[in-house]
Formats: C-alpha cells, structure tokens, sequence
C-alpha cells in the first residue's frame, strides 16, 4: 500500500493548485478556476461537524478495565485536549473527507507492530544535513526514541547523487524521485527493523506531473521517504530570524512523528486538535500540537505497550531541551494528573 502524505502544506496538489500557482493557463483562466475551486471547498468544509463527547468517547473505547494510570492518560479531558478546529476554505479537512478511525476499529484493521526481533526504526539520511540549515539528526534520534519508546538507529548517509534529480519548474531547486528512494530502501531494510525512514533536505517529487510532495510511503513494505526542505523559512526566500532553528527543528519533529505514526497504522485524527490531523499549509501545520489526542494515543500505546507516564517524561525531558517550553509545561501538566494518588 502507497501513501502520498500530505505531511504539511499542499503535497496532494497537483502542480496547478500548488502554492507556486497554475502552470500553463491564463490570468482568466487561472482566476476561474481558483474562485471555483475556493468555492468547492468552501462546501466540503461545510460537511465536517466536529465531534461530540459521546463520538469521542465512543471513539476512546472502554477503558473501565485498564489500570487507574491509562484511565486517567485516556480520559478526553477538555483543559487538556483542545477541540478540532471548524475547517476554513483551504484546511485539510474542507478538501478532503476523512474518515474516523476509532481506537476498536484501528485494533481491527492488523496494524503492523513491533515485534521481538523486529523493534528497531531506523533513519537513512540522504545527503548533507548542514548544521546551519538542517535539523539535528541527533536531536531528531532522541525525539523519536521519547515518542515510540523504541530504539532508534540512524544509518550511514546516502549521497545525493545515487539518485537522479530534476529542476522544479517554479522554485528552480533540485528535486528527487520519490519512487527511486522507496526503491532503495525496500532493498535494504534491515532484519530487525520496525520501519525504515529516509529523510533528507532535499525537495522531493512522486511523479512528472507533480509540483512536490513533502514524502511517501509504503507501509505494505515499511518503508518511507520525507523531506525537511521546505520547514526552512529560506526555502521560501523569507529571512531566518533568530529562532528559526527551534522552528525547523519542531516542524521537522512533528512531521517526523506524524509519518512514523502512520506506519503503525494510525488515520488522520478527526476528534481533536491533535499531532495526526492532516493539513494542507504551514499555518494549519503549526496550529497542531506535538502530542497525541487520548484517541491516537490510545492507539499507539496498545500497538506498543510503552508506560505513558514514562514516556511523557522522556518526552517533557526533551522539549524543555530543545525550547519548546509550551510542549514541556503540557506534559508536566499531565504527568501530575496521570500520577496524582489514587486516592
């Protein structure tokens, strides 16, 4: 199974609704087909209701039998779990209509998951990962290992130029073949692995006809390809100012984590504001948190058994590190209300 991943932004566009704009039509036919196409999805975003608290609830599943701890970690708390936002023309969700995934049916559908003598996700950078232009592979590692509660393996780099590249019409930047980076990694996923990532600060196209996408996968074959390029404000040709790095390092963490989700078979979240929702622009992207929904992270924990206290530990240990202070504070918040005495 193929996903095209939107990740953040626009990456399901094809090249004529890309922020770059139309390719080959003219200023009319161009205006036409923007004010129709704002139009649909203006309607589609009409179609999203928000859940209520019992589809939430129904969506959480029983948990009257677990332990006091995943009760409490579980609980659809309001203060703690912001709502879904309402879709505006041009969200994810005025495109395209989602389907819910409830904890039971994501328990239904044989979600891969680790097993004994396949735990390891591993990353395979390709090219450079300048430090003044680049997340922290380091820093990506200890992140991924906090949020799965798995090892993580990162992989000697692969030089760009093992795979051919093309010029982006519009931003004139050199682009890689998704399709030829899945190749590469199918025939060389090791036998302990869970998944292999390989991510890059290259640009990254699935297709001629294609302006970018931000990454693919195969979840069949456990394997994915995503790009960072573009969480770089440089990219658009707008200044770095003094924190961009923190920027591009959360960015580039939450795409990381929202991707990697997928390949445990996690859908995109419709029941809160929550790390898996989908979304179509940087805006959307950013507004999303860097933590998991009580729905999704029910989820996740059942498909790999980590201790949810523990993990939000090592979680709040790394975002305070890495300067993300709002992220860090949620998690103490809810370390607290997870272990407060059970009495």
């Amino acid at each position: 199974m193929f996903l095209l991943h939107c990740l953040t932004l626009l990456s399901y566009r094809k090249a004529r609704f890309s922020r770059y704009g139309p390719t080959k039509q003219s200023n009319n036919q161009s205006l036409m087909r923007s004010r129709n196409f704002a139009v649909l999805l203006g309607l589609l975003a009409m179609g999203f209701t928000p859940p209520d608290e019992k589809t939430i609830r129904d969506a959480i599943g029983d948990v009257s039998q677990l332990p006091v701890q995943l009760q409490r970690a579980f609980t659809p708390d309001r203060d703690a779990f912001a709502p879904i936002p309402t879709p505006a023309p041009g969200d994810w969700l005025a495109g395209h209509q989602e389907q819910d995934q409830t904890f039971e049916q994501f328990k239904a559908s044989s979600p891969n998951r680790p097993a004994p003598n396949r735990n390891i996700i591993y990353f395979q950078p390709l090219g450079d990962f300048a430090a003044n232009r680049s997340p922290s592979l380091e820093q990506l590692r200890e992140f991924a290992a906090a949020f799965f509660a798995m090892e993580i393996k990162t992989l000697p780099s692969v030089p760009i130029e093992n795979f051919p590249t093309r010029r982006n019409p519009f931003t004139h930047n050199p682009q890689i073949l998704t399709t030829d980076v899945l190749r590469f990694v199918k025939a060389r996923v090791p036998a302990d692995a869970f998944c292999v990532l390989a991510i890059t600060m290259e640009d990254l196209y699935p297709e001629a006809s294609w302006n970018f996408v931000f990454g693919q996968a195969s979840l069949r074959d456990r394997a994915g390809v995503y790009s960072f390029a573009r969480y770089d404000p440089a990219f658009y040709g707008e200044a770095r100012t003094s924190g961009y790095k923190v920027l591009l390092l959360r960015r580039s963490c939450k795409v990381l984590a929202h991707e990697t989700s997928h390949m445990f078979g996690l859908t995109h979240c419709t029941f809160f504001n929550c790390l898996m929702n989908g979304s179509n622009h940087l805006a959307e992207s950013d507004r999303r948190p860097l933590h998991l929904c009580p729905v999704c992270l029910r989820k996740l924990q059942w498909i790999s058994g980590f201790d949810v206290p523990a993990r939000y530990s090592a979680l709040e240990q790394f975002n305070r590190a890495a300067g993300f202070s709002d992220e860090a504070e949620w998690l103490k918040a809810q370390i607290q209300k997870i272990r407060a005495d059970n009495n």
